[in-house]
């Protein structure tokens, strides 16, 4: 918890003093560029950094050929990497998504996204997770990023359509990203389980592969007809063969126009081996796993999901536990949401790749921090609040503003209050607040506390000491 309500200027020397930049003197910076950038996530250079001398400082640092996206991450994800080696359970959720700097037509080294019309770059994230109790619907806490890799696409999507399949896997593939993080594990420490959680994107043989050879148990949801090794049918018509093992019901969060709910899903599960797939060199041996179908039987657009695991999946509990575990797959969305709406990291105007992407860096790491701040009160909503784990001078403003609680300050009410100073009503109806209200409390409640302490730090004038 201490990464998320400590003060910015904190954060950012957790995240960046260990950074190795060839200088301190620009690790001293990046420090100070990510503390005002924390401060005030705005995106932009100028909208963080009121001073000139500032703002010009900030331009050398992403100006020089020494400072890059990559140094900039490899503190933060070091980080995560050792605090997901205790003991414990661990989702690791990945996903992609692209950068659209389409309107800032004098920055260079771009690539094409989306439909080759638009400028920017693609970005691969795997994200932390860890399950804090062991149950099917436990809460969660974001641990961090343990690998971000971000790039430009060159060349021309016309190239790639004229290219035959064999000759498409003989060269390098984005593709190939999928499960690439894995690779920085260590061998797994007692009583620590990896889960490797992704959508239909990430249905890709080295994806498996990659987990045994890493350790690190998987769920990912099937997009292909895959072929089985002894009988003629898919692993979808394999699965679908099936009697159900029964039924239970599943939380489910909001989507768009859609309300939260709670579904009733039945379950259907087979063990299967896959056929192995034809590679440069050779055909790959086959692979043994687990697939368990979720289906809810409903009007509309119900639940159908086909999840590839290698976890047991015997009883209704475990199949259950998968479902919840693949069901979480949502963090990474709200992730890379709180990246873009909340550090608003496609408002910035620098006008080089390189610039763009050491912006990147510090602001990756902050979005960790913002989407922390809307699981923080799902941990241990009852749990009295100490202090300083918030601040003294907060929480007195907070009791100023609102009343204390009946029964006193806990994480939950705690929370709730720094999203009303952001504009969150917390009205009856309105659920839990969101990142972006819970983000511009904090911002506006850590400013008072610090005029507050900048006004006790002064001695009294009429005093006659």
């Amino acid at each position: 918890m201490k990464t998320i309500f400590c003060s910015a200027e904190q954060w950012a020397q957790e995240q960046f003093g260990g950074v190795k930049l060839g200088d301190r003197r620009r690790t001293s910076r990046l420090v100070k560029v990510a503390g005002r950038l924390a401060a005030h996530p705005s995106g932009t250079l100028p909208g963080a950094l009121a001073r000139w001398n500032e703002l010009k400082g900030a331009y050398r640092l992403f100006s020089n050929r020494h400072v890059s996206y990559s140094p900039i991450m490899q503190e933060h994800c070091q980080q995560t990497l050792r605090e997901c080696c205790q003991p414990g359970e661990y989702l690791l959720i990945e996903d992609r998504s692209c950068l659209d700097y389409s309107a800032h037509r004098a920055t260079e080294g771009l690539g094409r996204i989306g439909n080759d019309r638009g400028a920017g770059f693609l970005l691969h994230t795997t994200l932390v997770v860890r399950v804090e109790e062991q149950s099917a619907a436990a809460p969660l806490q974001v641990l961090g990023l343990l690998g971000q890799s971000c790039w430009a696409r060159k060349g021309t999507s016309a190239r790639a359509k004229k290219e035959r399949w064999r000759q498409r896997l003989s060269r390098p593939r984005e593709s190939e990203r999928w499960a690439e993080a894995l690779g920085r594990l260590p061998k797994a420490p007692e009583l620590v389980q990896w889960i490797y959680v992704a959508d239909r994107e990430s249905d890709i043989y080295e994806v498996f592969e990659r987990c045994a050879a890493a350790g690190v148990d998987f769920i990912v949801r099937a997009q292909f007809a895959r072929a089985l090794a002894q009988e003629d049918r898919s692993v979808f018509e394999a699965v679908k063969m099936q009697p159900a093992i029964g039924q239970f019901e599943l939380g489910l969060r909001t989507r768009g126009e859609v309300p939260a709910r709670t579904a009733k899903l039945q379950v259907r599960v087979r063990r299967v081996r896959l056929r192995g797939v034809w590679r440069p060199g050779g055909n790959r041996p086959d692979q043994e796993l687990n697939v368990v179908e979720i289906r809810e039987e409903t009007q509309g657009k119900p639940i159908h999901w086909v999840l590839l695991t290698s976890l047991p999946c015997e009883t209704l509990e475990q199949a259950r536990r998968i479902a919840a575990r693949y069901a979480r797959r949502w963090l990474i969305e709200e992730y890379h949401k709180a990246l873009k709406s909340g550090a608003n990291v496609e408002a910035s105007q620098l006008e080089s790749a390189q610039g763009l992407q050491s912006l990147l860096g510090i602001l990756a790491v902050a979005a960790v921090r913002l989407l922390n701040m809307k699981l923080w009160a799902s941990i241990q909503p009852q749990q009295k609040i100490e202090p300083q784990t918030v601040g003294a001078e907060e929480l007195n403003l907070l009791t100023a503003e609102f009343g204390e609680p009946t029964g006193g300050w806990t994480y939950g009410n705690t929370l709730v209050a720094i999203a009303r100073m952001g504009g969150f009503l917390a009205r009856k109806n309105d659920g839990s607040p969101g990142w972006i209200t819970i983000w511009r409390g904090w911002q506006r409640l850590n400013l008072m506390a610090q005029g507050v302490r900048a006004l006790l730090s002064k001695k009294d004038p009429l005093s006659c000491g």
